[in-house]
């Protein structure tokens, strides 16, 4: 029979060692985030890895779209960012697009994460990374100024392709709509005090040369979002000097991705035949900053359609789908005239 202290001591050693194994444990689980995988992340990337951007309007994913994406990726190791989606994005893009070794997701849950050696080596090894849905302010916090934000300007400007839907396309502009009290301004808000407290706009993220000048939003036939796009421009150009080229806004439907090469030209994939997007001329939106509605005679908006081809950042557009310019008084927009434009 073990004397007492014999016993207090082993007791004394079990609660030690318990507690070492709890602390190695915790230092093992990954701090901010959750992470998830697909397939071998380890297996050499079997094609050629090219630069191209997939601004995608954030409805259901077109699978040429992806097809596109997976090959500009070599067919190798995708790496998925999030702050509102679980493991279902990779399993979509392993089990039914095909055509990857790997997916690897990061649902970011506090800013330290951009900071983590393991998102931070995922990132660097990839061959494509995509953006996915959420609240786009999730992203403005907890990724601008870190080392994720680094990694994602290094690797466009190393021929990889990036692509982003809904809120990971909203973040990729030069300017940007940051929804920054998580409430989505409407058209009819945009309109009625584009300067207003609540159009947040923000800058200096990312800094991709294909979109510079360029100021993105998504979901934009189905929810109405011409008039915010205008009200995001004025107030996005307030302070531009003079010289300065003007921005352009680019808004995608939901049904369309916008497929862009490292030249710049882009088309559009869309799972509906009037799925494209719409590029606003920002010129006539330089406007003084005073309180009230917007108030501009004349906006040029150029649609991209099936058989488009766009230019960034330039934003020519050859065969556009059609050609219109709108007026806004009193923070109502009017259609002034509309060209249409043969296919």
């Amino acid at each position: 029979m073990l004397k007492p202290h014999t016993r207090v001591l082993m007791a004394i050693v079990a609660c030690l060692a318990a507690s070492f194994i709890g602390t190695l444990a915790a230092q093992a689980r990954p701090t901010g985030y959750k992470h998830y995988e697909l397939g071998d992340l380890k297996a050499p990337t079997p094609d050629p890895v090219s630069g191209g951007l997939l601004l995608m309007g954030g409805g259901d994913r077109n699978i040429d779209a992806m097809k596109w994406f997976f090959a500009k990726a070599g067919h190798g190791h995708i790496v998925i960012l999030s702050a509102a989606y679980g493991p279902e994005i990779g399993k979509e893009f392993k089990r039914e697009v095909g055509g990857i070794l790997s997916a690897e997701t990061f649902v970011f849950k506090t800013r330290d994460a951009a900071y983590d050696p393991k998102v931070i080596d995922a990132l660097k090894r990839a061959d494509g990374i995509f953006i996915s849905g959420g609240d786009q302010s999730d992203y403005v916090k907890m990724w601008r100024g870190t080392p994720v934000a680094d990694i994602m300007d290094a690797h466009v400007l190393a021929g990889k392709p990036l692509a982003g839907t809904s809120a990971g396309l909203a973040i990729l502009g030069e300017m940007l709509y940051g929804c920054m009290d998580s409430t989505s301004l409407t058209s009819p808000e945009g309109l009625a005090d584009p300067f207003s407290a609540r159009n947040t706009i923000e800058g200096d993220f990312l800094h991709l040369a294909l979109l510079k000048g360029v100021l993105t939003d998504t979901h934009f036939k189905e929810r109405d979002r011409l008039g915010r796009l205008f009200a995001f421009l004025a107030k996005a150009q307030l302070g531009r000097p003079a010289d300065a080229t003007p921005l352009l806004g680019l808004g995608v439907d939901e049904s369309a991705a916008l497929a862009v090469e490292p030249d710049g030209s882009a088309r559009i994939y869309a799972t509906e035949a009037d799925g494209g997007a719409w590029l606003v001329d920002g010129a006539s939106l330089r406007v003084p900053n005073k309180p009230g509605p917007l108030e501009v005679p004349r906006i040029h908006v150029i649609g991209i359609g099936h058989q488009s081809l766009l230019h960034l950042p330039d934003g020519k557009v050859e065969r556009p789908s059609f050609d219109r310019n709108y007026s806004v008084s009193g923070g109502k927009m009017v259609l002034s005239s509309d060209e249409a434009v043969a296919p």
